[in-house]
């Protein structure tokens, strides 16, 4: 669960538990809980498909050495993961089939494409413009500073939402950092264009309710993973991607609904030995509205 290397695992099992066993033999035991834990994925990805609020993110991943993607699918309920060779529309599609909730994604150009209710994680945006604001020319720093600034405060309208006045001027504050700066030809005008592009989806989550303003929940889910891919380097074939997707899947959304992953493992393994379905009423619960 942890990424720790078959070697490292084998030293464990000797020095602490006396347990000589074979790298091959460790395979086969993480290849058993890989099958016997299928059917807790695809009920989480039951779960993941039908949350009314979504949050997505993907980040690299390694397949003998070969780029490919890991994806992930978050929200209040659960966690769903997905090793896929590509980062594009396909799949992106194929993470979410038929979901249509709410999208809370970054500024990537396939989210931008969602054709339902979508809001900008205003932490990546904020990103962008302190790092204009940190640039030596003066006009591109005032640019950031400004753009940085406008979208902190809608980002603390989350916690104390605004008046009617407060949000009126806010509204022509940021129409008049538009105005200036939109027709330029470097950075700045770079930012406050992509900042009009997505002005519908600055404040859905002042609209509607379960939205954040960022795509913290997807980056935090995700982090995880891009630990286990540091210390394992990737994985070397579809059974270890497998391994990975369900893993992770379990572990995250266990986190998510504060239970312990090791007796749920416990239970998939007995319950494939006994050639009995797994305990699965805890997952399916969280279909209910």
């Amino acid at each position: 669960m942890h990424g720790d290397s078959r070697r490292a695992v084998q030293d464990y099992l000797l020095s602490v538990f006396g347990l000589p066993i074979s790298q091959g033999g460790i395979q086969k035991v993480i290849d058993r809980v890989s099958q016997a834990i299928k059917p807790h994925y695809d009920s989480i990805a039951k779960v993941a498909r039908s949350a009314p609020v979504g949050h997505v993110d993907e980040t690299s991943w390694r397949r003998k050495a070969r780029l490919v993607w890991l994806w992930v699918l978050a929200s209040s309920r659960a966690a769903l993961f997905m090793i896929h060779p590509r980062r594009s529309k396909a799949a992106f599609e194929e993470l979410v089939q038929g979901w249509s909730g709410i999208l809370v994604a970054d500024g990537y150009a396939v989210y931008r494409q969602w054709v339902g209710l979508r809001q900008a994680c205003l932490a990546h945006l904020i990103r962008e413009a302190e790092g204009l604001a940190e640039r030596k020319d003066a006009a591109l720093a005032q640019c950031g500073t400004w753009a940085r600034d406008e979208l902190r405060r809608l980002c603390h309208m989350a916690k104390a939402p605004p008046t009617v006045g407060e949000w009126r001027a806010f509204i022509a504050r940021l129409h008049r950092l538009i105005s200036i700066y939109g027709d330029r030809k470097d950075p700045a005008g770079r930012l406050v264009r992509h900042l009009e592009r997505e002005i519908e989806h600055l404040w859905l989550f002042l609209q509607e309710a379960g939205v954040e303003p960022t795509n913290n929940l997807a980056e935090r889910t995700l982090r995880f993973g891009v630990l286990w891919r540091k210390r394992s380097l990737g994985t070397a074939s579809e059974s270890g991607d497998n391994w990975v997707e369900r893993i992770l899947s379990l572990r995250q959304t266990c986190r998510i609904q504060g239970r312990r992953t090791f007796p749920v493992l416990v239970d998939a393994m007995a319950a494939a030995f006994q050639t009995r379905s797994p305990s699965l009423d805890w997952i399916q619960a969280l279909l209910i509205p």
